[in-house]
């Protein structure tokens, strides 16, 4: 008779925690490939998120950019048309300025000619009222070649005149000319008032007397006129002008000088208020280098205590330039310490150990061997230290007893 299988529990049981771990497994595997795959697909599309408000900010930031070079280039546009405008409108006020310009020349130099026109015909018809009184009073029957006299006093009034004219023209004194006329037109005068009071009457006597005058003094006033404007002499509204800018600037520059130095008086004020909290300051703070300070301005002849002295009064007392003491560099170099500190992640200590600028052995070395001696200090083994080095180490060493003090 067969013998019937028989099953192993144990087996069966090793095998259901196979079958159970490897489920289990592949549960954890299919969990973790699932996760992998939700977390590649939540980064994918955040990464698309992300590249999307990138692209967003890009593009606005482009269409930013392109608003601004537009808005550059439509004020640049406009600036160049203002200023061909402005450039055209200057043109053409310049254009307008010559002609206007141009019609006063002609206006005035129309007005002149007819101006210097009117004046030499007015002296002409008073030459002709004038010289037959003039020729009468020099007829005489047995001398009729006197009766070129008065020709020649009117003639030779005209002729000084132009000698007058041609002196403005060249730019020479005319003064001269001028009153020879004068005296010649005064003489003509005198004898149209005399012989016409004695052989006419006072009607006759007084015009032509004025005929004699007047030719001559309207084109003297004409040739006046051409003095002044050759010389450049102002008119009385002009000088009335003149007189008016001159004032004002006068107030103006003035004002200016008062506002000036009413500035200078506040500054003034105000520096000596600086300077005076400054010293009271510095009293207050450094009250043993402010003694020492106005020791050595009286001692100096100063009156007040300048930069100079604070500088060499503070070097006197602490040793160092205004901004520096022995306090200030132990705690510069205490704050230099623990940053060192910091970087090495080291205490302060050891920092002030591994630090030490003295390692090189300065003294000379003993007998070698397993039993040397000690190395003998004697002079002249090493140099000395300058004046800085000695004051540095004895601040070093102050520093080094502070930190193990505390």
């Amino acid at each position: 008779m067969a013998a019937e299988p028989r099953f192993d529990p144990v087996a069966l049981a090793e095998a259901d925690a196979i079958r159970a771990r490897a489920d289990a497994e592949a549960d954890a595997l299919r969990v973790e490939a699932e996760g992998k795959a939700k977390a590649s697909e939540i980064k994918a599309v955040e990464e698309a998120r992300k590249q999307k408000i990138a692209n967003d900010k890009a593009e606005a930031r482009a269409a930013e950019e392109q608003a601004a070079r537009d808005a550059r280039i439509a004020e640049s546009n406009q600036k160049r048309e203002e200023a061909e405008r402005a450039s055209k409108a200057a043109r053409q006020a310049e254009k307008e300025d010559q002609e206007a310009a141009a019609v006063v020349a002609k206006e005035v130099a129309v007005a002149d000619d007819k101006w210097r026109s009117y004046a030499l015909w007015f002296y002409r018809v008073c030459a002709v009222v004038a010289m037959p009184v003039q020729i009468a009073a020099f007829y005489n029957p047995r001398a009729l070649w006197l009766m070129v006299a008065p020709v020649m006093l009117e003639g030779g009034a005209w002729v000084v005149q132009k000698g007058a004219a041609s002196a403005v023209a060249n730019g020479r004194p005319s003064w001269h000319y001028r009153l020879i006329a004068w005296l010649l037109a005064f003489i003509a005068a005198g004898i149209n008032l005399w012989h016409g009071l004695n052989a006419f009457d006072p009607a006759t006597a007084l015009g032509t007397a004025f005929a004699s005058l007047a030719g001559p003094g309207v084109w003297d006033l004409h040739e006046h006129g051409r003095i002044r404007r050759r010389d450049g002499v102002l008119t009385r509204r002009e000088r009335k002008d003149a007189r008016k800018a001159a004032k004002k600037q006068a107030a103006e520059k003035a004002r200016q000088q008062a506002d000036e130095q009413a500035a200078r008086e506040v500054a003034t004020k105000a520096a000596a208020e600086t300077a005076k909290r400054l010293a009271e300051r510095r009293a207050e703070e450094f009250p043993k280098v402010w003694d020492h300070a106005q020791k050595l301005a009286a001692d100096l002849g100063e009156t007040t205590i300048t930069e100079s002295i604070w500088k060499r009064a503070k070097l006197d007392v602490d040793g160092a330039l205004p901004g520096e003491s022995a306090e200030v560099l132990r705690m510069r170099n205490a704050a230099e310490r623990r940053v060192a500190a910091a970087r090495e992640n080291t205490s302060v200590n050891a920092v002030g150990k591994t630090t030490s600028s003295q390692r090189a052995n300065q003294m000379p070395r003993g007998q070698r061997g397993p039993a040397r001696k000690p190395p003998i200090r004697r002079p002249g083994d090493t140099a000395k230290y300058v004046a800085a080095a000695r004051k540095q180490a004895a601040i070093a060493a102050r520093n080094a007893s502070t930190e193990e003090q505390k």
